[in-house]
């Protein structure tokens, strides 16, 4: 009778931290709550962008970028970041095409500069499966193809 109670009481442990463990976490979401939300868009030859910047009470930048390409599939996904002064650095996590199954992960730097976000061109490589800029490399905002301006989101 003993073994049933200790295991019984032993077995709880696991569900118990996993309540309040997703407990925490809706906590912390509740807390970080979107105060601003931006809407851009971006067009190069026959190529073309939207964004969604939301600013979270946090500090840290969340949102979704699409990217239609004329001449190969387009890539849609979230981007998570911050704004460091004039500087947004992001994770871009994106699908290409129709295939949802296997997600790319890049790095992305924008300018923010009369209002518009300028895509910046920067030196990428990857450790450990992680992609980031390379320290001490500059980003080239002159080279970026995307120069996105506020619109009205929809």
């Amino acid at each position: 009778m003993k073994k049933n109670i200790l295991f019984s009481a032993l077995a709880a442990v696991p569900f118990i931290f996993a309540c309040n463990s997703s407990e925490q976490k809706a906590a912390s979401t509740r807390k970080d709550s979107v105060i601003n939300q931006t809407c851009y868009a971006a067009a190069f030859e026959k190529d073309s962008a939207a964004m969604i910047v939301r600013t979270m009470a946090s500090g840290k930048i969340e949102g979704s970028l699409l990217v239609k390409y004329a001449e190969k599939p387009q890539n849609n996904g979230k981007i998570t970041g911050k704004l460091s002064g004039d500087t947004l650095l992001v994770d871009y996590r994106f699908n290409t095409g129709n295939d949802t199954t296997k997600a790319f992960t890049n790095p992305l730097a924008f300018l923010k500069k009369d209002g518009n976000l300028i895509m910046g061109v920067g030196q990428i490589e990857t450790t450990l499966g992680r992609s980031y800029f390379v320290k001490g490399k500059e980003i080239n905002y002159e080279a970026g193809k995307f120069i996105f301006q506020e619109v009205p989101c929809k």
